[in-house]
This record gives C-alpha cells, structure tokens and sequence, in this order.
C-alpha cells in the first residue's frame, strides 16, 4: 500500500477532525431524540468523547484555515448541515431508540475501519498512533453501544454472564 505524502497526511487529519466533529454533532442530535436516560446520557458521553477525537486532530493539523478550535466545532458548516440533515432523516424515519442505536453501531464500525486504514498508511509514528488510539477509542463506543442496545432489547449480553450464572 502506498505511503501518503506530508501534504496528503495533513487532508487526512482535516477529514479525520470533520469525522469526528460530524460523529460528535450525530450524538448530540442522538442525545436530544431519545428519552431513556441511559441511552441519553450513552449519547452525551459518546459527543463528549468524539469532541476529544477532535481535539487530537484538530491539534495535529497544520495548515492555516481553521478558526480556534471551539469556534470550529460549533460551527455549522454546509458539510456539517447534509450529514445532520441525512442522519435525522434516518432518525426521524423510526424514532425509537433501537433505530439510533443501530446508526451508531453502524457509524463506529465504519469510522473504526477508516481510522485503521488511514494509520496503515501513515510513516509518521506520532500520528499513526493518534489514528490507532482513536480506533481503539471507536471500538470501545461500538461496545458501549451494542451493550446499551442489548439491554435495551432484552437480550443477554456479555456484560450481564455473572448475573445469569449466578441465578
């Protein structure tokens, strides 16, 4: 696989900060549409962390066109706008929880592969380990949400073995 030029690794942490930055803003939007308040606070958790995701990359990034980092992930980008407006279509389409779980469930999954392809790509050990750290980080959101999703659905989940054993 070929190696991506300084210039190329610069795009690709300016696309990883708008992922995450999109990732934050679907949580956000998440958060606010659902009323159990696990999944609730699941959700406000997940923005949280994805905003940090940002930061690594925002801090990563060395060209000149950004605003201050604040100012950026409060900004509504067009960008910003299509990706909430396709994501609350999605929701608004079944607006029960299970729906919004399953769009995040999807979202990690994918985020997490790219994230992986992009540090199989990277020379540089410092932003390589960035990508890898944010992937290990992803998988964890996926975990978190699948464990939510099975409570939610009445399944048995691995986190719930010892109370079932145990009775």
């Amino acid at each position: 696989m070929p190696k991506l030029s300084d210039a190329a690794i610069q795009e690709a942490i300016k696309d990883s900060l708008q992922t995450e930055k999109n990732a934050m803003n679907f949580y956000r939007m998440a958060g606010g549409l659902v009323q159990r308040p696990q999944a609730k606070q699941l959700f406000e958790l997940l923005a949280g962390e994805e905003r940090d995701h940002a930061r690594h990359f925002y801090n990563l990034y060395q060209g000149t066109d950004l605003p201050p980092f604040d100012e950026y992930m409060e900004q509504n980008l067009k960008h910003d706008r299509e990706y909430l407006l396709q994501q609350e279509k999605a929701l608004l389409s079944d607006l029960r929880i299970r729906k919004a779980m399953e769009l995040a469930m999807e979202k990690e999954q994918a985020l997490e592969k790219h994230l992986r392809a992009q540090a199989d790509r990277i020379v540089d050990e410092e932003v390589r380990n960035i990508y890898l750290d944010n992937a290990e980080s992803t998988r964890r959101h996926y975990l978190m949400i699948e464990s939510e999703y099975a409570h939610l659905m009445g399944m048995v989940h691995e986190t719930d073995i010892d109370t079932f054993v145990r009775e």
